[in-house]
C-alpha cells in the first residue's frame, strides 16, 4: 500500500491508499512494518493481511539492525514527519530490530520475534521483550504477525471511531465462531 503524493495533504498524514487494485480514502496514518530479513516475509504476511482486512495504510520496508543501521536509524527518525502512527518490527534469532528502531522515535514499536531453525524463536523473544528501561517495545507472540496488526490496529483506533467499531465487530465475529464450535462439541459428547 502506498500513499499516492498526488492526492495527499502536505503533512502527509491524510491521503487516499491503494491496496490489492483497490484505492480507499482513509483518513488515518499509516503502519510502518519493517522486517529484519526476507526471510520474515511470512509473518508481515500475516501482518498485511490483517489491516488490509481493515483498510489500514501501511508501508513494508526491509531493514536490518546489523546490516542496514543507518536506514533502519533514518526510516524510524522520520517516521512520524511522514504520516506514521505506529511502526512494527519483525525479525529473527538476535532481533535487535524493534529495539533499534525504537531508539530512534518515540511513536509506539511493536516487535515481532519470528521463528528460525535454531531456537524455535526464543531467542528473537527474548531480544525484543527485554528492553532497557526508557525505550519500550510491546512485543507479541512468536510469529504473531496477526496480533502485531490488531494492537496496532487498536493504538490507531484511540482517534478512529470507525476503526474501533471494526475492531469491535471483529470481537463479536470471533466470540461466535467460538460458540458455534462449542454447540457442535457439546452436541457430540454432552448426551
Amino acid at each position: 500500500m502506498r500513499l499516492r503524493d498526488d492526492k495527499a495533504k502536505s503533512d502527509k498524514t491524510y491521503g487516499y491508499c491503494m491496496s490489492k487494485g483497490k484505492e480507499w480514502s482513509l483518513f488515518m496514518k499509516k503502519i510502518g512494518i519493517v522486517m529484519g530479513s526476507d526471510s520474515d516475509l511470512p509473518t508481515v504476511q500475516k501482518t498485511a493481511d490483517t489491516l488490509d482486512a481493515f483498510g489500514i495504510p501501511y508501508e513494508v520496508h526491509v531493514y536490518s539492525a546489523h546490516r542496514t543501521p543507518a536506514q533502519a536509524a533514518e526510516f524510524a527518525r522520520n517516521a512520524r514527519e511522514n504520516g506514521f502512527a505506529v511502526i512494527i518490527a519483525a525479525a529473527g534469532m538476535a532481533a535487535h530490530l524493534a529495539g533499534a528502531v525504537a531508539a530512534q522515535t518515540t511513536l509506539p514499536v511493536i516487535g515481532i520475534p519470528c521463528s528460525s531453525a535454531k531456537l524455535d524463536g526464543i531467542d528473537a523473544l527474548l531480544s525484543t521483550v527485554q528492553m532497557p528501561s526508557g525505550i519500550p517495545v510491546a512485543t507479541v507472540a512468536i510469529d504473531g504477525g496477526v496480533n502485531a496488526a490488531l494492537l496496532a490496529a487498536q493504538i490507531i483506533a484511540i482517534s478512529e471511531p470507525s476503526l474501533a467499531e471494526k475492531l469491535n465487530a471483529k470481537r463479536v465475529s470471533d466470540a461466535d465462531k467460538v460458540l458455534k464450535k462449542d454447540a457442535e462439541i457439546a452436541g457430540r459428547f454432552n448426551k
